[in-house]
């Protein structure tokens, strides 16, 4: 029960940092976007759109690398910086294609609705982007802390007719020579 709770409050840990990281490149996005679109790409909502994501992301990629995630770093730094800039195409494509989607499929002209529209599709591509770095980008596993160098029993079925390993009691100093 202890381990579940470790899991689950390291979890929400997660959820928190990546939250605040997430809220910066929000405002990095959205403050971008929004000069851009009302600027220098004023016909361009959609570009504008991509642009502001994509400067947003590189921030996101070192924020989440050395603070969220830093004990789930992979020590291929170029595969994890690989798949983190996939993932974030792909969270990009949400955002944009909501903006998009709303001038080209729905016929909105008001700027302020277009980037409404983008910020929705920022809030669902979030979601998207925090479990794909989380088991994708992020995944080494914490095998070198004891106390979670089985959490993925947790969550991994076992076989038919297989059984769970079974961990050994750890040391600690309150149990010596156990």
């Amino acid at each position: 029960m202890d381990r579940i709770r470790g899991l689950a409050s390291m979890f929400w840990r997660e959820v928190a940092k990546f939250g605040a990281v997430g809220g910066v490149a929000f405002v990095i996005d959205n403050g971008i976007t929004f000069y851009l679109m009302h600027g220098p790409m004023s016909d361009s909502e959609a570009k504008a759109r991509f642009v502001g994501a994509s400067i947003a992301t590189v921030f996101s990629w070192i924020a989440n690398r050395f603070w969220t995630f830093r004990h789930r770093r992979q020590a291929n730094v170029a595969r994890e910086f690989a798949m983190f800039v996939l993932i974030n195409g792909i969270g990009i494509g949400i955002s944009t294609g909501f903006t998009a989607l709303a001038k080209y499929g729905f016929g909105v002209q008001d700027k302020n609705m277009l980037f409404l529209a983008g910020v929705v599709g920022i809030l669902v591509a979030t979601v998207v982007r925090f479990y794909a770095y989380r088991f994708f980008v992020f995944n080494n596993e914490l095998d070198q802390e004891p106390g979670f160098s089985h959490d993925h029993e947790l969550i991994e079925a076992h076989p038919t007719g297989s059984t769970p390993r079974v961990v050994p009691e750890q040391k600690t100093p309150e149990s010596p020579g156990r």
